[in-house]
């Protein structure tokens, strides 16, 4: 598996175990990263989309809410809703990630992590947020997120 997308699938495991639990992202990376280490540059991408996804889940979440309506984001599967957190977040708030790479590779994760109709229901939430543009999305979250 590439860095990249290893460092994607452990924030994928960090994120899922933060639903369910009061631990830190610090606790929660640390204690897959301790059996199974990765480069630093692969660690520190995997800290920043777990910190960048913390800290702007609301706002992940009112995007989420938007693109699939038909979806209340907490009936969506806990695997699915937190890869399309990392991919809304990369797609919104990371401009160094192209938007294919981050489709793309949201749809991987949700090959190995979810269910059989995830990879399909992924792709479309994302296609939804693709062809309404990044600045449309954004001026729909609060001014301080269009900032950014």
């Amino acid at each position: 598996m590439k860095a990249r997308r290893r460092a994607r699938a452990v924030a994928l495991q960090g994120l899922y175990e933060l639903d369910f639990t009061r631990h830190s992202p610090e606790y929660a990376l640390g204690c897959r990263l301790r059996d199974r280490p990765m480069s630093a540059s692969a660690t520190a991408f995997t800290f920043h989309l777990v910190e960048g996804v913390v800290d702007r889940k609301s706002e992940l979440d009112l995007v989420m809410a938007e693109l699939a309506p038909e979806w209340p984001v907490d009936q969506i599967a806990v695997v699915d809703r937190n890869i399309l957190r990392i991919a809304i977040y990369e797609l919104l708030f990371d401009s160094d990630i192209p938007p294919k790479v981050a489709i793309n590779e949201a749809v991987e994760l949700a090959k190995l992590f979810g269910s059989d109709s995830s990879p399909r229901f992924v792709n479309g939430v994302l296609g939804s947020l693709a062809s309404r543009g990044r600045e449309h999305i954004l001026a729909t979250l609060t001014p301080q997120a269009s900032k950014a």
